[in-house]
């Protein structure tokens, strides 16, 4: 005899909430998808496909859970002094799209971009 069936294997059902709960603990407080995916008892397979699988359902993006809030600055107040050195920015879209630009990008060419990008 090859092998011995020692017990049966057990196929769990999880809903969309279940694994939205746990595509969305990879990452959180630096947890990883290995040590996420001992956590819950499945594979890190499992969970990469549960990411694409409620992304393609809308269910899920990159950047779910980030808030974006107005900000509001009075009208006297001073202008940020301009940097000497232009940095690089990644700016993460509503969308899920994500956009990278240099920090000395004028303003309002960089308004009319996002608004292009998330009307796509």
């Amino acid at each position: 005899m090859l092998g011995e069936v020692l017990g049966v294997e057990r196929r769990r059902r999880w809903s969309d909430d279940e694994k939205l709960e746990i595509v969305l603990a990879a990452g959180a407080d630096g947890a990883t998808v290995t040590q996420v995916a001992q956590r819950y008892e499945v594979t890190r397979s499992q969970i990469y496909g549960r990411r694409r699988d409620l992304k393609q359902k809308g269910l899920w993006s990159p950047g779910h859970g980030a808030y974006f809030l107005p900000v509001d600055f009075p009208e006297s107040a001073t202008p940020a002094p301009t940097p000497t050195r232009s940095v690089p920015v990644e700016l993460r879209l509503a969308n899920g799209r994500c956009l990278r630009f240099d920090s000395g990008m004028d303003g309002e060419a960089l308004t009319r971009l996002i608004r292009a990008v998330e009307a796509v």
